[in-house]
């Protein structure tokens, strides 16, 4: 190796130092700088300190009224802004209207005696609160827990409770009733009676026959008068004549759908999930729809569990979309761009994405497929055409019979009352030419009309054996309305199972076929939707895309094979238990390849009771159960009850609950001695009732008693054990 020379060294050592100079020129030549100081940012200056104080935020907004809501679809939340919105327009007193899961409830005894609490609590599952309201229920009910007072009382609190539920579920209302006892024992005062929807008959009603009484009460402990308030928008429309087409919503249900960039899919942000299989269930020649989905989520980044729910998000079907714009006069300018500010929006926010179009907000974003409400048409009254059209709305606004004779049992939209007031024929196709226009302000559409809500179904699949795939096993709803004096008999629509019944024509490249009416058949047209989606964002090629997101669940399987599992689901009940299946039939192979087919004797004996109509029409997944029944080695039972084709001696149908009752020695011995766990999905009004009363009488006779005593507590404790769980609706 060659001597580096003396000069060599010199030009290195003079690098060096040049570099060391330059790598900490601030420390060498920054001396006379000021030194800069940390300066800690004041309490002002970000806001109003702690943001989940509400009783700070009550004060510095003047507000008399905080309004708390347990809410698990949107309901509840609506309630409340309608309760926000009576109290400004009657009294003049403004309201914060709360998610309890935003707020700590250490100083509700802080709120000032000026004031009042509302609490609008939905009940969930198993008289369960909503997941947002979780905590608030826990902070009232635990003895333990200390206000800011230091104790668990809240003496003089004001309050008011209205409670959303369902009769045809054991725990009716169960929540807001809990909320009121807890709210009482603490020393608080109550105004009026506490309210209690009915949503298996009407929420509306029942809202309207308590909010009355309840207002009475409040002005005069609060010492208030009525008349001190005013009719004041919510919002403002304003038309948009220049905007970046592409910033412009047209039906995306978020800002990353409208962008089309990467990001958690949920309830805000659904997922376009292509559909690979769409097929009808029932027999050819049916007149009624079942159909067979299965939507890809490969690399969504959404995961499920067996037993969680899909949500589906639909649009309206486009009849109603162009007769409320005829009805609204808007069709010709249904495209204008529109943008929407909330005069106050603590009370009242904007429900969907803007700026939007006029066709998009009635596609895609309000529910105008839902039955009229009967305060609503009070409110559009005013801006009636002609004279008679006023006389007729404020008749359906005020005479309650006549508003159920023609409204609810004719099953009339809004844009079909709207029609029916101006003397419009319902029957024909709307146009601009046949339709009378009403002046009705946009912005009392928006307020008034609810946020079209995602429709939930029970997946019909296990992620161990479809681990990108969710199944769906959806009954396509139809069914014929009440005729009265104003309107004849008409086909009524479910939106969210005909929109996927219109995604399925569209997979198969057919047509919708025509529907057999009384007085004119095979003329009758299905409802059509816009399933391309927003931008054409739906469909790519010829393979259609579903908005959804996944809900999850607690109806689930026991981890260990070895409990015995009674599963009851007749109809598109059984959907859930495919799903149940198909995971014990992935555990099974994983079992029979470890240890061979003895792996499974000691599992628990797995029993499906499925009901329906006829064995060679209707009856779900017919072909699979036999393969299920063969991977798992004599483990699996299906029990069928075909309700039009056996009957008992006396001649009446046999249904899933007179099969439990012929098991019942078999059924009683899982459930007491195998520690067996039980299962009931699909109707809540009259099949989910008569399988626990039946249970009750297997399990009284079981125990030497009644079904009354030994039976109803036997099935309590199973339902404290969480070992028997309901999946029901109405």
């Amino acid at each position: 190796m060659a001597i580096a020379s003396s000069s060599d060294v010199l030009v290195l050592a003079l690098g060096v130092v040049l570099a060391a100079a330059y790598l900490f020129r601030d420390q060498l030549f920054a001396a006379s700088k000021p030194k800069t100081v940390p300066v800690a940012t004041s309490r002002a200056a970000n806001g109003s300190g702690n943001p989940r104080d509400f009783v700070a935020k009550m004060k510095e907004g003047k507000k008399r009224i905080v309004i708390f809501y347990g809410s698990q679809t949107g309901t509840a939340e609506e309630y409340a802004i309608r309760l926000a919105k009576e109290a400004k327009q009657k009294f003049g007193l403004a309201s914060l209207v709360c998610d309890p899961e935003e707020y700590d409830f250490d100083n509700l005894d802080q709120v000032p005696e000026d004031s009042c609490v509302f609490f609008v609590m939905a009940t969930y599952g198993e008289g369960e609160p909503t997941d947002n309201a979780v905590t608030l229920c826990q902070n009232l009910s635990d003895d333990s827990f200390e206000f800011s007072n230091g104790e668990h009382k809240l003496p003089g609190l004001k309050y008011v409770v209205f409670g959303l539920g369902n009769k045809t579920y054991e725990h009716y209302n169960a929540i807001a009733r809990n909320v009121d006892s807890d709210l009482a024992k603490m020393g608080a005062i109550r105004i009026g009676e506490r309210g209690e929807g009915d949503d298996d008959k009407s929420m509306e009603e029942d809202y309207l026959e308590w909010k009355d009484g309840m207002w009475e009460e409040f002005a005069r402990i609060m010492n208030v008068e009525e008349g001190q308030g005013g009719d004041t928008p919510d919002f403002v429309v304003t038309e948009v004549s220049e905007h970046p087409p592409e910033k412009v919503y047209l039906g995306e249900l978020s800002a990353r759908a409208l962008t089309r960039s990467k990001g958690i899919h949920d309830a805000k942000n659904p997922y376009p999930a292509p559909i690979t299989v769409a097929r009808e269930l029932f027999a050819p020649g049916s007149d009624r729809n079942c159909i067979h989905v299965e939507l890809n989520t490969e690399n969504s980044g959404i995961t499920y569990q067996h037993g969680d729910h899909v949500g589906v998000w639909p649009t309206n079907a486009e009849l109603e979309v162009e007769r409320l714009l005829c009805a609204l006069g808007l069709h010709d300018k249904k495209d204008t761009i529109i943008n929407i500010e909330s005069l106050d929006p603590a009370l009242a926010k904007v429900p969907f994405p803007v700026p939007t179009t006029y066709v998009t907000v009635l596609r895609h974003y309000i529910d105008i497929s839902a039955v009229a409400g009967r305060q609503i048409l009070g409110v559009l009254s005013k801006f009636a055409p002609t004279p008679e059209a006023e006389a007729f709305l404020k008749n359906l606004n005020t005479n309650k019979e006549e508003y159920q004779n023609v409204v609810a049992h004719g099953c009339l939209k809004l844009g079909e009352v709207l029609q029916l007031a101006a003397g419009n024929d319902l029957h024909g196709a709307p146009t601009p030419e046949n339709t009378t226009a009403w002046k009705i302000p946009f912005d009392i559409v928006v307020s008034s009309i609810p946020r079209l809500q995602p429709r939930y179904y029970s997946i019909s699949s296990s992620p161990k054996l479809y681990p990108h795939s969710i199944h769906i096993t959806c009954v396509v709803l139809k069914y014929e309305s009440v005729e009265n004096n104003h309107v004849k008999t008409r086909w009524v629509y479910g939106v969210g199972s005909n929109f996927l019944l219109n995604l399925k024509f569209a997979c198969e490249g057919q047509e919708a076929p025509l529907i057999d009416s009384a007085e004119e058949p095979g003329k009758v047209v299905y409802p059509k939707y816009a399933i391309e989606g927003p931008r054409g964002a739906y469909k790519h090629e010829t393979t259609y895309k579903v908005p959804i997101h996944v809900r999850r669940s607690t109806f689930r399987l026991p981890t260990n094979p070895k409990s015995p599992v009674i599963m009851v689901g007749p109809g598109t009940g059984v959907a859930p238990f495919r799903g149940f299946v198909q995971e014990r039939v992935a555990m099974a192979r994983r079992t029979i390849e470890k240890n061979g087919p003895e792996g499974l004797a000691d599992w628990g004996s797995i029993r499906l009771y499925y009901g329906c109509r006829s064995s060679t029409k209707d009856f779900l997944y017919k072909d699979e159960w036999p393969e299920y029944a063969k991977e798992l080695h004599g483990k699996f039972t299906l029990r069928t009850a075909f309700s039009r084709e056996n009957f008992k001696p006396d001649g009446s149908k046999i249904y899933v609950q007179d099969l439990l009752w012929e098991d019942r020695e078999t059924v009683a011995d899982a459930i007491l001695n195998g520690k067996g766990y039980v299962y009931i999905c699909g109707d809540a009004r009259n099949m989910s009732k008569a399988v626990e009363e039946t249970l009750a009488r297997i399990l009284g006779e079981a125990k030497g008693g009644s079904a009354e005593v030994e039976g109803a507590a036997e099935v309590k404790l199973l339902k404290e054990r969480s070992r028997f769980l309901t999946d029901v609706w109405s």
